[in-house]
């Protein structure tokens, strides 16, 4: 090793290296972020292939190609036959194994990752902690979106994370919490990541376009556990029980019913949830400020995480209370009119049912419900979430998200195929801005306009193009709002 981050191609290759030393200094599977002394690592993405941008890698430096098959190149080229997991273990060498001075905390599940996370954040910050996040809605260090934030991913590629908790570490992180994605799991993005503790929020349908089932989608959920000193599991799930089973010896359960941790007497207001939280015989006052059952949720995940921690219980339950919630999470917009705005992330068929389950407890009108889905995803739930919000919504707006390569329209008709055979209470406005202009100028006084689908983004993705699109922004502006 010759310093902070520069590590010999001999250290990290051994007698495989086919020439003279030389200095290594990041590692990359992007080609525009190469700088002289990276190795540049070949992926076969499913839109694009890394082979593609070996010459640029070269001319910017690169020290060494790793793929899977021959390249011709000027610079070494190291063969392997999966690069993905072989650009892990290098990550974790060049980046000098950050995780090992740093308490490592996975939170994984079809729904309610981000709440967690920033739940957690929020525990630790009031008990003293320095805490880093990395997650969907970015990677954040003491609140502050840290320059690491350029990753698009809700788990960034292992170059780009080893660097993300490297640098959180040299910035003074004791903690990092973070949301572990499946597809992370499946392409190897966390593999030879330590985490003090891995957490199970939930599993529903999503995601099906990447992985072949709901099995497939378990099992890539399940390696987390397989990495975790500690687990903390909702028991409630029928997939959270089965991982509660294999893991029992290092695992403490969570869910209203039969767990070690419970929620009970829960009082739902538009402003939050009230219950009695119970632990190892004790029994707690606790209140989430954050509306919703799926809320309680999160709040006893989060709680069954810190006390892993031996965080006391005055602490955890005061910063569960004070929290400011989450940026596109049950988020009310300030319209100053009789009806109510909510920006929520529901993107699958369970989250849109529990977003609006918990909107029809704090509404006295009707709920006018704005989703679309986005494309080249799992097309199986566009029906599914269509007769969802027909059956639980009393007006529905068939709408675009993020349409991507494939024709809104189309995506549009496999959602209403959903929705028509369930109600008629329902209209296709495909452009997004037009149609949020329509649910407000029908909302009357009680209703709540429900915008699903986008939460935290402020874009839209059409084609190759990403486009600036913000719903709080639209909503100001069709309300004329400073």
């Amino acid at each position: 090793m010759k310093g902070d981050g520069i590590i010999l191609a001999s250290e990290l290759f051994g007698s495989s290296w086919p020439k003279e030393d030389c200095v290594i200094r990041g590692i990359t599977c992007d080609s525009r972020r190469i700088k002289p002394g990276f190795i540049f690592v070949c992926i076969r993405g499913y839109k694009d292939s890394g082979y593609r941008y070996v010459k640029e890698a070269e001319t910017r430096g690169a020290a060494a190609v790793i793929a899977d098959s021959i390249i011709s190149c000027s610079i070494p080229v190291l063969l392997y036959d999966d690069p993905r997991a072989k650009m892990a273990e290098l990550s974790k060498k060049i980046y000098q194994n950050p995780d090992e001075a740093l308490i490592m905390i996975g939170v994984t599940g079809t729904n309610g990752k981000t709440t967690v996370t920033h739940l957690v954040r929020d525990i630790l910050n009031a008990a003293n902690y320095k805490v880093g996040v990395i997650g969907t809605n970015g990677c954040y260090y003491n609140r502050y979106l840290t320059d690491d934030a350029f990753t698009t991913s809700t788990t960034p590629e292992s170059c780009e994370l080893w660097s993300i908790i490297k640098n959180m570490r040299d910035l003074g992180a004791e903690s990092i919490v973070m949301e572990v994605s499946s597809h992370a799991l499946e392409l190897n993005r966390v593999s030879g990541l330590n985490y003090k503790i891995g957490s199970f929020t939930n599993l529903t349908q999503d995601h099906l376009d990447f992985h072949k089932n709901m099995e497939d989608y378990f099992e890539a959920k399940r390696k987390l556990f397989c990495q975790s000193q500690a687990c903390v599991i909702n028991t409630d799930d029928e997939y959270g029980k089965r991982l509660y089973e294999e893991f029992f010896s290092k695992s403490i359960s969570y869910g209203l019913n039969d767990a070690d941790i419970t929620a009970s007497d829960i009082v739902y207001t538009p402003q939050g949830a009230g219950f009695k939280l119970s632990y190892e015989g004790k029994t707690m006052d606790a209140y989430i400020n954050i509306p919703g059952k799926f809320s309680v949720y999160n709040a006893l995940c989060a709680f069954g995480i810190c006390k892993r921690l031996d965080i006391g219980d005055e602490i955890i339950l005061r910063a569960l209370g004070a929290t400011d919630g989450v940026k596109g999470r049950v988020e009310k917009v300030a319209t100053n009119t009789d009806y109510s705005v909510i920006i929520d992330y529901a993107h699958s068929p369970d989250g849109l049912i529990n977003i609006i389950k918990t909107v029809r407890d704090f509404t006295k009108g009707r709920i006018i419900t704005l989703f679309g889905c986005g494309g080249n995803r799992d097309e199986k739930k566009r029906p599914l979430m269509g007769k969802i919000s027909g059956e639980l919504s009393d007006i529905t707006i068939l709408t675009s998200d993020n349409p991507r390569m494939e024709n809104p329209i189309k995506i549009i008709k496999d959602i209403e195929k959903g929705i028509c055979a369930i109600t008629d209470n329902y209209i296709i406005i495909p452009e997004r801005f037009e149609a949020i202009k329509y649910a407000l100028n029908i909302a009357k006084k009680g209703d709540t306009v429900l915008l699903a689908g986008k939460g935290h983004e402020d874009y839209i993705i059409d084609g190759t193009k990403k486009i600036h699109f913000d719903e709080r922004e639209a909503v100001k502006q069709i309300l004329k709002i400073q």
